[in-house]
Formats: structure tokens, C-alpha cells, sequence
């Protein structure tokens, strides 16, 4: 479903806070480029500004050049384009995420009406403290008293990162974000996830430690070390990663897809291939079209496509089957970590859709 690559040498600056100095405003653009590093500028949109957080600042009401400011990268760099930051901190748990700029509660969509009165009615969360906080989906059966623990410690994080950071010089990293697999075991719903294994001694140290923090968690953590057979070759990584990078994605169906990545936007095109129904065409073409709506939601999070992507389905005479299409598509997506959007179908027939960028695709990653 999902591949996550990381550096050897560790140096991924996703999630990252630093003391960035602000090098050019772009006015034409209403953007400004704040280098976290010398020469290593990351964009920044003006729009965005609300109430950063200064370290050094320049007798002036406008962001200007010169000046010192706390910012997390929020989106890699990709296909030439500089990461992004942000002066909105956020501080992420398995609960909770703090959010310094947003002063307001918010919960996740995903929760039904019911979940989010209980949530709200249960959790006491001292208002007025100059923050805001988001109530994540994996709050929906988690014990109140962790996720008041969780809230403090957020807030704990949140303040000694300010009382620290009117100290440090320019290009300083105030917080380095923890490996991706921890984000991930963070990030999962618990009924997702059977177990954790890792042929890596540090890696598993370091999520046992974590785990420990939920005893609740019903899956396992395994350190295998089997000589004979590594863990690569047993789950034949090697193997799915090709198959990740491949033009062509067979359907059992008989149907595949060509998925072709350009710089602008990422095009998908649905062929019925070697499945051949001469009676009930349009039955047929119903049928390919849902087994491709499922295969593209898997595909855009394997291989972590993002922007624009406009899917080319088999056409279809019925009103009432493309519907059900764009239906079964949205369903589709609503597993992904990452927010999708199902746009709509244009008169053409072609499905637009977009997926947030975060993190480069893993075409890019590979090289």
C-alpha cells in the first residue's frame, strides 16, 4: 500500500523547525525565500503570515529581508521546486496535533457527529493559551486521561521551544521530527496495523520504546534475524519497488493501467486490455472502470503522486454508472494518509484529481 524511504545518512528536513532568516520578498509572486541554511532558500507564501514567531526582527510591520523567524518545513523539495515553510508550528502526537497559529479546536473529518460532541464535552483543554489544537481520528477510542496526558506534553513541547528560541542564532534547528516509521506508527489507526517487524536493532529499540507509551496496542513488535533468509528477500522488496516504478499495472480484470508522471500533472489512463465483452458492453466497462478506481486510490499512495492527476476512464453511456464510479473512487482514497480530492468528471469524461504534496514522489526518491 505505501513505501517510505529515508536517507542513510539521516538528513531529511520534513516536519524540521529551524530559525530561518528571510533572504528575498518576491512581491510579483507575494512570496518570500527563507533560508533554513546558508544558501538553501525555501519558499514561503505572504498569504500565510498570521503570527510568527520572530527572533530578530527589522523596525518594520511586513515580513523583510533580514529578518529572523521560527519555521517547520512543511513539503520536500521536488521536481526542481524548493520545500516549503511554514510560520504555523505544528506539534504532532497519536492524539493531537498543536497548531501555533490556528487559535481555535478542530477535529477531524473523519469522526462522526457523535465522536466529536463526546470528544469535545469530555477532553478539558485550558483555552486562551495563545494556540490552537486539532483532535486526530486515532482520539475516537483512545482513554481521555492519555490524551490529556498527551495535551500537556504537547504544551510543554510548544513553550519551551518559544523560551529557547529568542536565543539561538540563525540556521539553528530548534526540533528535529523522529524517523518516518515513528510518524507512521503515530499516524495509523490501530485496527490497520497487525504487527511490526524490522531486521534493524536500532530501529527496533526505538519503536519498542515507543509502543510502551500505548499498552492498549494489540500488535506485536518482531526483531527478526533469520540467517538464512533476509527480510528483504522474504517480503521480495526488491521486486515491488520495480513493480512500484512500472508504466503498466495489470488488472485482474484482464484491464491496466499507464500511469505517465509529467511536470505539470500525472495522467492516468484506463484500457480494457485483454478483457473482451462483446454482450453487456456497458456492464463490462462499469466493472473495469471500479476495479481501476480501486487500483489508482492504491497507486497514487504507493507511489506517492501528488498535485493534479487526471484519470482517463473507459467511457460510459449511464449517468448513473459514472456516479458510481466517482462514489467508488472517493471511498477509495479515504484510507490515505495524505488529503485527496475527487474534483469531478469533466465533459470529457476525464476524472480530475488532486492529492496534497508533502513529500517527493517515490520515482524522485529512488532517483
Amino acid at each position: 500500500m505505501e513505501i517510505s524511504l529515508e536517507p542513510l545518512d539521516g538528513q531529511g528536513i520534513l516536519g524540521n523547525i529551524y530559525v530561518g532568516r528571510v533572504k528575498d520578498i518576491v512581491k510579483n509572486l507575494n512570496a518570500a525565500f527563507i533560508e533554513i541554511a546558508p544558501g538553501f532558500p525555501c519558499y514561503f507564501n505572504l498569504d500565510d503570515l498570521k503570527n510568527p514567531l520572530y527572533v530578530k526582527k527589522t523596525n518594520s510591520p511586513r515580513m523583510v529581508q533580514g529578518d529572523e523567524v521560527v519555521v517547520q518545513v512543511v513539503r520536500e523539495s521536488s521536481m526542481g521546486k524548493p520545500p516549503k515553510v511554514s510560520t504555523n508550528l505544528n506539534f504532532s502526537g497519536k492524539y493531537l496535533v498543536l497548531t501555533s497559529e490556528t487559535h481555535s479546536l478542530g477535529i477531524s473529518r473523519k469522526l462522526d457527529a457523535e465522536t466529536k460532541k463526546r470528544l469535545r464535552e469530555s477532553i478539558d483543554f485550558t483555552k486562551g493559551n495563545g494556540f490552537g489544537l486539532i483532535i486526530r481520528t486515532n482520539a475516537a477510542h483512545a482513554p481521555i486521561e492519555e490524551i490529556e496526558a498527551e495535551y500537556h506534553k504537547l504544551c510543554q513541547q510548544y513553550h519551551k521551544l518559544k523560551e529557547t528560541a529568542i536565543h539561538r542564532t540563525a540556521f539553528s534547528c530548534l526540533k528535529k521530527e523522529p524517523p518516518e516509521y515513528l510518524h507512521i506508527l503515530q499516524d495509523i489507526k490501530d485496527e490497520q496495523l497487525d504487527a511490526v517487524i524490522t531486521d534493524d536493532k536500532e530501529v527496533y529499540g526505538q519503536v519498542r520504546q515507543y509502543l510502551e507509551q500505548f499498552p492498549q496496542q494489540a500488535y506485536g513488535l518482531t526483531l527478526y534475524e533469520d540467517p538464512m533468509l533476509s527480510l528483504n528477500k522474504l517480503y521480495s522488496l526488491d521486486v515491488r519497488l520495480e513493480e512500484a516504478l512500472r508504466e503498466r499495472v495489470w488488472l485482474k480484470s484482464g484491464g491496466y493501467l499507464i500511469i505517465q508522471p509529467t511536470e505539470a500533472l500525472t495522467v492516468i489512463d484506463v484500457n480494457s486490455g485483454k478483457s473482451i465483452a462483446r454482450k453487456k458492453a456497458q456492464e463490462h466497462y462499469l466493472k473495469i472502470n471500479l476495479e481501476a478506481a480501486k487500483e489508482i486510490a492504491r497507486q497514487l499512495r504507493l507511489r506517492n503522486l501528488s498535485g493534479i492527476i487526471v484519470a482517463d476512464f473507459i467511457d460510459m453511456k449511464s449517468d448513473a454508472d459514472n456516479q458510481t464510479l466517482l462514489q467508488t473512487l472517493r471511498e477509495s482514497v479515504r484510507t490515505d494518509r495524505v488529503m485527496v480530492q475527487i474534483v469531478d468528471m469533466t465533459k470529457l469524461h476525464l476524472v480530475e484529481i488532486t492529492r496534497k504534496k508533502i513529500k517527493k514522489p517515490l520515482a524522485e526518491q529512488l532517483g
